[in-house]
């Protein structure tokens, strides 16, 4: 692939993580459901990390929903051993938002619903 076919899609990346992450912010501060902020919320961020990945390295790693998955489900587990007290984070709401403090299996099959999306459409449109 040639390099302005690259920076298109580095700017499509950037553009979709700009757009994803002010989502992900509105739904955190000002959504207090039971749908949106804690499925659809955790499925969209590993669309926003898949995004972020994809401005550095646009093209050719097939595998990267499965090791987006395997990282946010990582994540998730270091919520079980309370990873935000042991770090002293408890009282900082960024720190809390970001690691997250409360481990739950439905965040992580919401993680791979996500990424399983994001390999559909990948397949789909070369992405």
């Amino acid at each position: 692939m040639n390099l302005r076919i690259h920076k298109k899609k580095r700017i499509g990346y950037a553009i979709a993580f700009l757009v994803l992450f002010i989502m992900e912010t509105l739904i955190a501060l000002y959504v207090h459901d039971d749908i949106i902020r804690p499925y659809i919320g955790d499925m969209l961020v590993v669309i926003l990390i898949y995004s972020f990945i994809s401005i550095i390295i646009p093209v050719g790693y097939k595998w990267l929903p499965l090791y987006i998955f395997l990282f946010a489900a990582g994540v998730e587990c270091l919520q079980y051993f309370h990873l935000v007290q042991r770090l002293g984070l408890q009282e900082h709401t960024f720190w809390r938002i970001v690691i997250g403090s409360t481990f739950d299996l439905k965040d992580i099959m919401c993680y791979g619903a996500g990424c399983i999306l994001l390999s559909l459409c990948s397949y789909c449109w070369d992405i």
